[in-house]
């Protein structure tokens, strides 16, 4: 999510986008739905890429970021969707009545920004983003941004699938119930041997 759309300070540079740009186009899909468009920004640590963020210059928005860096909310997950409520979702789409939000596969996404709300207990605690099918791990996956509380790897959550209201008027979605879908954190990158083994540079620096 460009966080652009709020504040006097980017007026004029909202106003300067051109009306066909990813700004003003993008579609904003799923389940976690807020009233406060800033609700859907993130910040380098919720994404992964704080170790990236060096205060040896000066830049805009520094001093946000250094308050920030000191207390991080949120950490970056997989969520392993679980299999028997992936099936339990597919196999609505054979029954009458409104199935649930169609699983496409391998792709899950319908909109060009996804935020499926993700609880602990009921109690909202982050949110999922990207996700698709992993033929390599058998599983459903998908991008997690969760409280630091609620990030450790094994923690089980839930995953609102589909939107509020039996779907949004977007041409991607089809009229459909929202149902829970259990999801286990894992780690980032989920696969063993790419955590291991890809990108080592970057990825042994991350770990220090």
């Amino acid at each position: 999510m460009p966080a652009v759309y709020s504040g006097e300070k980017m007026k004029a540079y909202r106003q300067w986008l051109p009306a066909k740009g990813y700004e003003a186009t993008a579609s904003l899909g799923g389940s976690y739905a807020s009233d406060n468009i800033e609700d859907y920004y993130l910040t380098p640590w919720d994404l992964g890429y704080g170790f990236m963020v060096k205060f040896d210059h000066d830049f805009t928005g520094r001093d946000a970021l250094e308050h920030v860096a000191k207390n991080p909310r949120r950490k970056k997950v997989t969520l392993a969707w679980n299999g028997d409520d992936v099936t339990r979702v597919i196999g609505s789409l054979f029954k009458k009545g409104d199935p649930f939000k169609a699983i496409d596969l391998p792709l899950t996404n319908y909109a060009s920004l996804s935020y499926d709300k993700v609880t602990k207990d009921g109690k909202t605690v982050g949110f999922s983003t990207f996700s698709s099918y992993s033929f390599n791990e058998r599983a459903m996956l998908s991008l997690g941004i969760v409280d630091l509380e609620h990030s450790e790897v094994g923690t089980e959550v839930s995953l609102t699938w589909g939107e509020e209201g039996g779907g949004s008027s977007k041409p991607t979605v089809e009229r459909h119930r929202q149902t829970e879908i259990r999801a286990m954190v894992g780690p980032v990158p989920y696969s063993q041997d790419a955590r291991e083994k890809y990108a080592e540079g970057w990825r042994t620096t991350a770990r220090h």
